[in-house]
């Protein structure tokens, strides 16, 4: 079995260059957003991630062209000296400071055997087109350049050696639009480098938290190359891995366009079945499991599911999977998370007063405010090989792209 991570030579901004190039993830911006974010930026890396913006508004993302087009704008990103790649393999810690929240990870190349056999564990379903998309951007940059988001079980040997490598002054240093700063520092040392494989090399599992596409995208890319005999820097995929205890995981909140032929005081009414519901004077943020925020125009209430219906399956037990249980499918009659269209969700960096807005508004009947599903229990749901319920978890803060690219040769 080939090591769980390894080193490589990343494809990074040039000295002073990153504040050009760092970019959102691809998949947090539409088009016309990306426009906008990179007007009068040509170095930004979303002319890589999002490459339509450089072309005709109504071509189609996902047309022949685009992925062209991102191939041909990394390649004049790199002949202009805008991103340099390292002489030797690197790793590279890389930190996110978000407010008070600060959580610092290790940047390296992540085993795809190890993923094909579960060490890299999952906790969601892929969708097929989501999954070309990413074979295509690979295949035509010859480049990992978006990042999946690892977490390893708490490791104070891991958790010394990346604040090893991050002492000092970093080799980029970027504060986004969004406020998040982000810091990347390189380690090329020997020993070091060793000793960050060997102590990874002793995990049992690392755990996708974001990236499910990318790296089963690079698990088809590895292995149709493997099929053309071709073995390379293909067998392995960019991750970026932080210890589990410091990831910070948001509520991830739901709303519905209509009450399914019950007024609100009758849904009130079905919910005091299965909750213990009361008035709340503000809006309510859950504050532990089984407590469920319930919007109705203009009011809001707290929801305590009865405790004789908690159950402690891994997966049945989320509180996402609850709210679906009695109260989705029984009530609004929402079976399938995934295709109802009278279904929405919002991702808890919006707050609360996204769905007092889209209530009060007429687009929605009815929101529901979740408390976060936690890092335990991802694990948990990863180690049992289950798959979480959509939209379960939402990842803040977000990593950027164009920092560090992992190049295919």
């Amino acid at each position: 079995m080939p090591n769980l991570l390894q080193p490589f030579r990343g494809l990074r901004p040039a000295p002073g260059r990153a504040v050009e190039i760092a970019a959102p993830p691809y998949d947090v911006l539409t088009s016309d957003e990306a426009r906008v974010r990179a007007d009068g930026k040509p170095w930004s890396f979303l002319r890589i991630s999002k490459p339509e913006i450089d072309l005709p508004e109504d071509t189609d993302p996902y047309s022949p062209q685009v992925y062209a087009k991102a191939a041909e704008n990394l390649a004049q990103m790199v002949s202009a000296g805008v991103l340099a790649r390292d002489a030797t393999p690197c790793y590279y810690a890389y930190r996110l400071t978000m407010g008070d929240h600060i959580q610092t990870g290790l940047v390296a190349s992540a085993s795809v055997a190890a993923y094909d056999c579960n060490r890299i564990r999952k906790h969601e379903y892929t969708r097929p087109d989501k999954e070309d998309d990413r074979v295509r951007q690979i295949e035509a940059t010859n480049a990992q350049t978006g990042p999946v988001l690892l977490a390893y079980p708490s490791s104070a040997t891991a958790d010394a050696l990346i604040t090893q490598i991050s002492a000092g002054a970093s080799a980029a240093d970027v504060t986004a639009d969004d406020g998040i700063r982000h810091q990347i520092w390189v380690c090329a040392d020997a020993a070091t480098l060793n000793a960050i494989t060997r102590c990874f090399d002793g995990m049992e599992a690392l755990y996708i938290a974001d990236g499910h596409h990318r790296s089963a995208a690079a698990s088809r890319v590895a292995a149709a190359r493997r099929q053309e005999g071709v073995t390379q820097a293909s067998d392995y995929f960019l991750a970026v891995i932080f210890p589990h205890h410091q990831m910070k995981i948001l509520d991830y909140n739901r709303v519905v366009k209509d009450l399914n032929g019950l007024t609100a005081d009758g849904l009130l009414a079905r919910l005091g079945e299965k909750f213990l519901v009361a008035s709340a004077c503000d809006a309510l943020k859950p504050s532990c499991p089984g407590e469920i925020g319930l919007y109705l125009p203009g009011r809001w209430y707290r929801l305590n599911l009865n405790p004789k219906l908690f159950v402690t399956d891994p997966v049945a037990g989320l509180d996402v999977s609850l709210l679906s249980e009695h109260v989705l499918a029984p009530l609004m009659g929402i079976a399938d998370l995934r295709r109802d269209k009278r279904i929405d969700f919002v991702g808890g960096m919006r707050g609360l007063g996204e769905l007092e807005k889209r209530v009060d508004s007429g687009e929605m009947a009815v929101a529901f405010a979740m408390y976060p599903t936690r890092m335990d229990q991802l694990i948990a749901v990863a180690d049992s090989n289950q798959v979480m319920p959509p939209k379960s978890t939402w990842f803040e803060p977000k990593l950027a792209d164009g920092l560090v690219s992992h190049m295919l040769d």
